[in-house]
């Protein structure tokens, strides 16, 4: 990593809506439907140096590892006699203000977010303290208008917002292809039209957009309706097929005044990679049942299984996949050069994976001293 330069801001972040909470804490494999602000702690479990964490996420399939370490109780085992408080959110920026103001001490967030998160407050707010999943980002389009990247010219592609990771992502594509696009009004050799995930699902119906550079479920629902894939981002992008879609945050107060609940947390994190990881079919039913929750209804089965097989839940950060994400933030025109260098503090999840026999993670040089 370059020496230190000048801290600055994202103009434009944001991530994917989300609708109120309503899941649960239980056993592992719990078929129980309560609220898990009011899960029920074992009147003998130990209590860490908090009565209560406060958690955040968003109800989609790149934070299953939230969703179903909730919905099965696998992170509450870990906080023992510390209750879990579950939110979740319509986007990044409220959940980074949520972080800020104390309303949450941790949060599963995109990379975009983290990173406009950290440089807004000249790298004071927060740390990225663990990965979570990769991947589940793809460029669907309309067959009938588009039969090859090159006919993306002159095409209507939606991305979800306007500096969010997927439309960084599809611009700096764009820039490659030797093509021009304004980023901030999206007008160019490629029309960027950022729509909310809610409703492409409709303009693709409707004709308004030719096609959706989108996380999952987003994608597979337009695969639903006749979409098909023109470019997996993880598969045809990334050198390693890996890059970060969902980091693990937390407040810098909160790290430095409860290491012991952010250690569990980790632990319950890790734990609940492991067992979506070994038990793959259960935990997609898993993070379903906590969606069914959250939204009042479940994916069926054609959109969610291509969903979930494009998405790699792991603890890595995939540190410099963060870094080369805010280079194309910067190439856009939407974020200057930033320096990145303490955003991550990996001792404690490298603690908990040294524990579990796991080999440890690196912070690719953007770690605190």
């Amino acid at each position: 990593m370059s020496a230190a330069r000048p801290l600055t801001t994202l103009r434009a972040i944001a991530a994917i809506a989300a609708l109120p909470l309503l899941l649960t804490a239980c056993g592992y494999g719990s078929d129980n439907d309560g609220d898990p602000k009011q899960a029920q702690v074992a009147a003998d479990a130990k209590k860490l140096s908090v009565d209560e964490v406060r958690i955040g996420y968003f109800p989609n399939l790149t934070h299953a590892t939230a969703l179903v370490g909730v919905q099965e109780g696998i992170l509450q085992k870990e906080l023992g006699g510390t209750k879990i408080s579950p939110s979740t959110f319509n986007a990044g920026p409220s959940e980074i203000e949520a972080l800020n103001s104390g309303s949450i001490d941790i949060g599963w967030i995109g990379p975009s977010p983290s990173i406009n998160g950290y440089t807004k407050s000249n790298g004071e707010n927060l740390r990225i303290v663990s990965g979570s999943a990769s991947g589940g980002v793809k460029l669907v389009v309309n067959p009938k208008k588009v039969k090859s990247l090159k006919d993306l010219k002159g095409k209507k592609i939606a991305t979800p917002q306007l500096g969010n990771t997927q439309d960084v992502a599809f611009l700096n594509w764009i820039a490659e292809q030797g093509w021009k696009v304004d980023a901030q009004s999206g007008r160019g050799d490629v029309s960027v039209v950022r729509t909310d995930n809610k409703v492409t699902p409709d303009a693709y119906k409707s004709g308004s957009i030719d096609g959706a550079w989108v996380p999952e479920p987003t994608a597979s629902k337009l695969i639903a309706d006749g979409a098909k894939v023109l470019l997996n981002e993880a598969e045809d992008l990334w050198p390693d097929k890996k890059f970060v879609i969902t980091n693990i945050i937390v407040s810098q107060k909160f790290l430095k005044e409860h290491p012991d609940v952010v250690e569990a947390v980790l632990r319950g994190s890790v734990k609940t990679n492991a067992w979506i990881t070994a038990n793959p079919d259960q935990a997609k039913a898993s993070a379903n049942k906590a969606l069914e929750g959250l939204t009042g209804k479940a994916l069926p089965t054609e959109i969610l299984d291509p969903a979930w097989e494009s998405i790699t839940f792991l603890n890595d950060p995939l540190a410099s996949t963060l870094d080369t994400q805010a280079q194309y933030a910067v190439k856009a025109g939407l974020l200057e050069e930033p320096n990145l260098k303490g955003i991550y503090d990996l001792a404690p999840l490298n603690k908990v994976l040294k524990a579990e026999g796991e080999p440890e993670v690196d912070d690719a040089g953007l770690g605190v001293k």
